[in-house]
């Protein structure tokens, strides 16, 4: 009798708290908070939630603090790359796939290495000069002698050098745009909306790139980005234009959101921007994201009374 109780008793529970075998899939499994988050909000006291996307340009003069001359955001963040400090570097804000660091500094290249122009072909009945660049075989090569007629680079290396092409790279002052993601979230325990940054990109503006495009360097998440800045206080520097005993970590400045961000996506089902949702004209984009700014201060406004 007393195995009998046992075994309705463990259905009973077995149904209750969805043990496997009783469903497909465990409670603990749940993930009940976001890992990316600095300050993660578990998800059952999550009364709104929203993610946007605001473009910094970090020459206008509010976000200054973040872009002083010679130690701009973007030389940080690079840095903090090269000295290994920064290891995961994304290709996506949804932080899904990495990037090694080679291909994250290949990005700051200005040129792709195949549209760079090769040199005019060697011709062996031509007369060449000290310093004359040729292509010989895919490789660029430089005259070391005068009156070098005949001499191929294979089989006379030694009238010959290969010229070294250094690459051209956007400079810490030319990568002077971010793009924030980040959820909004009114925490229903606390009364409190919260601005949860969960990725950062780094991009040349395009009025600095040769294809008027915005290039993407890469992409970093923000709660790496927060422990590089607490950890180098140093270096990581929001200055203060007005009273500079009032410098601040980059940390703090983010988080009391010292910067000014343009609104160009708010969460949707066809994950479009704003302009595109409005017929795709910048200036409805303008117009449109203006109004979405608005909204989201008085659904601020209206939650407070909750």
């Amino acid at each position: 009798m007393k195995n009998k109780i046992k075994t309705v008793v463990s259905a009973m529970l077995a149904l209750a708290i969805g043990i496997p075998g009783f469903a497909q899939q465990s409670i603990t499994e749940v993930p009940e908070y976001n890992p990316m988050s600095v300050s993660p909000i578990p998800k059952y006291e999550q009364f709104y939630k929203v993610t946007v996307w605001r473009r910094v340009d970090l020459q206008e003069r509010q976000n200054k603090g973040f872009f002083t001359k010679s130690n701009e955001l973007s030389k940080i963040l690079i840095q903090g790359v090269m000295s290994g400090e920064i290891s995961h570097i994304y290709s996506n804000d949804s932080l899904t796939t990495e990037i090694t660091k080679e291909e994250f500094l290949a990005n700051r290249n200005m040129y792709a290495e195949e549209d760079i122009a090769a040199n005019d072909p060697w011709y062996d009945d031509e007369f060449y000069y000290m310093g004359d660049p040729v292509e010989f075989n895919g490789v660029n090569y430089e005259s070391l002698q005068d009156n070098n007629e005949g001499n191929s680079p294979d089989a006379s290396p030694e009238f010959w050098a290969i010229e070294e092409l250094e690459a051209e790279i956007y400079t810490y002052g030319e990568t002077s745009l971010i793009q924030i993601r980040e959820d909004i979230i009114f925490d229903k325990r606390r009364s409190r909306l919260y601005y949860d940054t969960q990725a950062v990109t780094l991009y040349v503006p395009g009025e600095n790139t040769a294809e008027k495009f915005d290039k993407k360097l890469g992409v970093f998440s923000y709660k790496e980005l927060e422990d590089y800045f607490r950890r180098r206080p140093d270096i990581c520097i929001w200055y203060n234009q007005y009273n500079s005993a009032e410098n601040k970590n980059l940390a703090d400045a983010f988080l009391m959101r010292l910067f000014h961000g343009n609104l160009t996506k708010v969460e949707n089902p066809d994950d479009a921007l704003i302009s595109e949702i409005y017929d795709g004209s910048p200036k409805e984009g303008i117009f449109a994201a203006e109004w979405l700014e608005m909204q989201l201060m008085e659904k601020e406004h209206n939650l407070w009374s909750y």
